[in-house]
């Protein structure tokens, strides 16, 4: 069965663990503490690099960050989920591993801000796809800001904390998962145009409606800058020069486009033109209050990305497969794809049903088996006491 964590519960224990952690460490409390959620996208996949629509929204889960300044350029970075001591960079090129995310957005911020003390404590799923990276971008970024009174808007930390793994971390995202972050409403899903940075929450009340959202985290972890998101980005970059476009969201013609591509390229091009179409259908259905009848677009985005951009998985589509036979009104992948999670939309009284479907599904092929977790739209980045 699936635990249920309430957002206020599962934020007020991080905030005292890492309050107690940055006493403990530093010797002082911290001069600010704030908190960015996870994201999961429930459409809108390899869309937001290609200039398109996406539409995710924030999970309970994220990470807080308690942080006061320095003068000195100094960076003093304590993780509770690493070791037990704090990292001490003196430059920022001794970054490493997790740290180069937290430097990065120092980075990006230049002469605007010196060094500092920071906690981190982090509760969202690692390698389920929700987006941990720039949870903690956005944290820090935001913390920044509040204590030098840099005045930066939402929308701008998030294109800061994109920068920061764009050049510092080298992992070539587009903006979704950074804004994701930094805007969503509690109870709404975060309509964003990748090109022009326009956004509107949309309400997102399953619960209403007698359904919920079931994140399926296949436990297959995985590494994007390790290669094949970055060649999926430079297939669909180079299939819009052919095309003669900005980005793929600006083909109108899609079977006069595929007639001038082949190959791989032809395929991503297809998904990326459906996809961003998608969106807008959802969202119009969102909108009409017809909330059962986003399942098939779901299945539509699954089958896309497996057969079209290629970025599924075995354990992905026995997942989605299993809990569409389990009961659930649609089921695809999330995410960047190679691992991570699925969703689900699921009739409230079909959840057990479905867990019970995907965890048959897994042990009968052997895999490891999934983890479950309900998908609440939640808060985006705030200062917290």
């Amino acid at each position: 069965m699936a635990l249920v964590y309430g957002r206020a519960f599962v934020e007020e224990c991080s905030i005292m663990r890492v309050v107690e952690a940055f006493r403990a460490a530093y010797g002082a409390s911290p001069q600010t503490v704030w908190h960015a959620p996870g994201r999961v996208n429930l459409i809108g996949e390899h869309t937001d690099y290609n200039d398109g629509f996406v539409l995710p929204f924030a999970v309970p889960w994220g990470v807080t960050a308690a942080l006061t300044p320095r003068a000195d350029g100094v960076v003093r970075l304590l993780s509770l989920q690493a070791s037990g001591e704090p990292v001490t960079m003196a430059t920022r090129e001794e970054s490493a591993g997790w740290t180069r995310y937290v430097v990065g957005v120092l980075a990006m911020l230049g002469d605007r801000v010196a060094g500092a003390d920071i906690a981190i404590d982090g509760d969202v799923p690692q390698g389920a796809g929700l987006s941990s990276s720039a949870a903690l971008e956005v944290a820090v970024a935001s913390a920044l800001n509040d204590v030098h009174g840099l005045g930066l808007t939402p929308m701008e930390l998030a294109l800061l904390s994109q920068r920061a793994e764009n050049d510092f971390v080298g992992m070539p995202c587009g903006i979704m998962d950074q804004a994701a972050s930094a805007l969503s409403r509690e109870g709404h899903a975060l309509f964003l145009d990748c090109r022009s940075l326009g956004s509107r929450s949309i309400p997102l009340d399953l619960a209403a409606h007698g359904l919920s959202l079931l994140i399926i985290d296949t436990q297959v972890h995985h590494e994007h800058a390790s290669g094949e998101y970055a060649k999926r980005r430079a297939e669909c970059e180079s299939a819009a020069r052919k095309l003669g476009v900005p980005a793929l969201r600006d083909v109108t013609d899609l079977a006069g486009a595929l007639g001038l591509l082949q190959g791989d390229e032809r395929k991503r091009t297809e998904h990326v033109v459906t996809e961003s179409h998608r969106v807008e259908a959802l969202v119009g259905l969102l909108r009409a209050g017809a909330v059962k009848e986003i399942g098939a677009l779901l299945n539509a985005s699954h089958l896309s990305l497996r057969n079209l951009f290629e970025v599924s998985s075995p354990e992905l589509d026995v997942a989605v497969e299993a809990a569409v036979r389990g009961g659930a009104r649609g089921a695809r992948m999330t995410g960047g794809g190679f691992g991570g999670s699925a969703i689900a939309l699921v009739p409230v009284e079909r959840l057990e049903g479905v867990q019970e479907s995907v965890s048959a599904a897994y042990a009968e092929r052997r895999f490891r088996a999934p983890r479950f977790l309900p998908a609440v739209p939640s808060q985006g980045a705030h200062r917290v006491s």
